[in-house]
């Protein structure tokens, strides 16, 4: 444990034990790393002790106070966590690849582009598979046409229980989406989205994937850190618009994969709407949303830009057919040809 962060750390005391939160067991590991970055891990004996959130956002007001120019994350563990139930074992382990599609803010076309992404991974002869990972605002149900399915339980001769996903153009999806209806508002606090998240990924009867895609929620939160948890993810991809990659946000969300407390490889970025061009005027481009955003940004970082995505008409009208445009549109199916080929060099080629 680093002596600085000790030192901190003794200030904060919990509220049932009235001893610094260091002497009272609480903290795991605080280390900081060479670039100045803090990470600590707090441990907690209750499952639910009702102070862990409050000690978390002090220690964090207390990091960044101190180290206002440093990169801070807290992260809570339970002491002993409960082995997950052995009548209804991971599915999962026929999974071969797990990537992770985020951005940093909503609104940028993550969703779109992971729909389109699967689908050009399948062309290449991938199995291929789709989380909805974005419990409050899920659309891979939408994007692929199968809004009304009701996913169908399974028993194997063992007496586990499972959940058959949707299928669609070769791709299995499953998403929250299938257990609300669209009217409904989900006011879950971050536990029962965690718990349903759970669910989705090891009781879905995924068979075997060459490629799991991860729709995520936008921003950095308790969804991304539980999925990082659940999940040996094999890299992320970061989705922005032109205008958007000078963001605070989507600086944080690549930075929350190269934490060395995650450390996730950002396999690179991918700008979304990246211009427009008229059909009546095939030669021109407008830049609607700026520049090269994404790729002066992925050059100050190091990052790959994957690709450029123009704004075209069929992949709006896909989305909201159900038929994702990199299926029927030769133009995007281009596009993202292309970014499934640099995702696939950059990732072993055996499991």
């Amino acid at each position: 444990m680093n002596e600085q962060l000790e030192a901190l750390l003794r200030q904060i005391i919990h509220p049932e034990t009235e001893h610094n939160i260091v002497d009272s067991g609480f903290v795991d590991r605080a280390d900081m790393g060479d670039d100045g970055s803090v990470a600590i891990t707090l441990r907690f004996q209750k499952a639910r002790d009702p102070f862990a959130q409050k000690i978390k956002r002090q220690v964090e007001e207390l990091m960044r106070s101190t180290f206002p120019n440093n990169q801070v994350m807290v992260i809570i563990r339970e002491a002993a966590p409960k082995p997950r139930r052995q009548e209804n074992p991971t599915t999962t382990s026929d999974i071969c690849r797990v990537i992770a599609i985020a951005s940093g803010k909503g609104g940028v076309g993550k969703s779109t582009v992971t729909a389109n992404l699967a689908v050009a991974l399948r062309q290449r002869g991938y199995n291929v598979g789709i989380i909805d990972a974005d419990i409050y605002g899920p659309s891979q149900t939408k994007m692929f046409g199968v809004e009304g399915y009701i996913p169908e339980g399974e028993r194997d001769e063992n007496g586990h229980d499972f959940m058959i996903p949707a299928q669609s153009y070769g791709i299995k999806v499953m998403s929250i989406g299938f257990f609300i209806r669209p009217t409904d508002a989900l006011m879950w606090r971050g536990g029962m989205a965690v718990n349903a998240l759970h669910q989705l990924i090891h009781q879905t009867r995924w068979g075997k994937l060459d490629y799991l895609l991860i729709d995520l929620p936008p921003g950095t939160g308790d969804i991304h850190l539980s999925i990082i948890k659940e999940l040996t993810i094999s890299g992320a991809v970061i989705v922005s618009t032109p205008q958007q990659i000078a963001v605070a946000d989507v600086v944080r969300g690549v930075e929350m994969f190269r934490h060395e407390a995650v450390n996730i490889p950002v396999l690179g970025i991918v700008e979304n709407m990246a211009w427009f061009t008229p059909e009546e005027l095939p030669n021109n481009r407008y830049y609607i949303f700026g520049k090269g955003g994404a790729r002066r940004y992925a050059e100050e970082v190091g990052v790959e830009l994957l690709g450029e995505v123009p704004i075209i008409q069929s992949i709006m009208e896909g989305g909201d057919e159900g038929r994702p445009a990199g299926n029927f549109d030769s133009r995007v199916e281009e596009y993202y040809a292309e970014i499934a080929a640099k995702i696939v060099d950059k990732l072993p080629a055996d499991c």
